[in-house]
């Protein structure tokens, strides 16, 4: 049983925002120290950053109406708490205490995340999709239920009927689908919004990688300030993850599918 949503869904126009957020971060220092978190809907995108780099207002307001249309943007920007700030400061620790997850991604979640990239690719606009066994829930905005019925027998396509998604129906924050980012590998650490010195995002992506590698569930811990995860410094996990989110195309674009691409 999995499901997964699109990239226009609300929950993922704020985690595409956040990871927007971070690229431009990564863009003025090859390693900044950034958490994003965003709220958005009804005409409103609330954005909260943590930051040892300060930003131009101006690209995070293009950033917001590039990826969710024309809203009001508050932008709230702080420093860094200074305890924190230490913790890093010679070189790569763990940014928090965790508990981290690799799992299989199975065939069912394969199968998933096909079907709503293949209907996301024909309609742009937010949906939601599940698949349990032979059970196939189809919510799909701004489409016709006809047409997905005609393309996906059996499926049970918009069981209320059409609707329109998006940010005027419904509100999104970061991290809120970690579910469909994640699959079988969620745990309690928020995936998007964050820099690679953060654990939830360089060990999530490490452990992951381990486990489709392997085949097996890879599961591990760190207390903040660890400087190695088991036997692996831990500057070699970031840079594991790096290596992962520039091969997609930088956190924006992780951001819009998640680990079970």
């Amino acid at each position: 049983m999995f499901e997964k949503v699109n990239p226009a869904h609300p929950d993922k126009l704020c985690d595409r925002i956040a990871g927007a957020v971070v690229d431009l971060a990564y863009a003025k220092h090859p390693d900044p120290r950034i958490a994003v978190e965003v709220l958005v809907g009804h005409g409103i995108c609330h954005i909260i950053v943590e930051t040892d780099i300060s930003l131009p207002v101006c690209e995070v307001n293009e950033a917001v109406e590039r990826i969710a249309g024309k809203v009001a943007v508050n932008y709230v920007e702080v420093s860094q708490d200074s305890h924190l700030a230490r913790n890093q400061k010679s070189g790569f620790r763990c940014g928090d205490n965790g508990i981290f997850k690799g799992m299989p991604v199975t065939e069912e979640q394969q199968e998933l995340t096909r079907i709503a990239r293949e209907i996301y690719d024909e309609y742009g606009c937010d949906g939601k999709y599940i698949l349990d066994g032979d059970r196939l829930i189809i919510c799909q905005s701004n489409a016709p239920s006809e047409e997905l019925q005609v393309a996906y027998p059996g499926a049970e396509v918009n069981p209320l009927g059409d609707w329109t998604g998006g940010t005027d129906v419904d509100t999104g924050a970061t991290n809120r689908k970690l579910g469909s980012d994640m699959g079988d590998s969620v745990t309690g650490g928020g995936l998007n919004g964050k820099d690679l010195s953060k654990a939830d995002v360089s060990v999530n992506i490490w452990a992951w990688l381990k486990a489709q590698e392997t085949g097996k569930p890879v599961e591990v811990c760190c207390a903040i300030g660890d400087d190695h995860i088991g036997d692996v410094p831990y500057s070699e996990i970031v840079e594991t993850a790096r290596e992962y989110v520039d091969s997609i195309g930088g956190f924006e674009k992780f951001a819009e599918w998640g680990l079970v691409r």
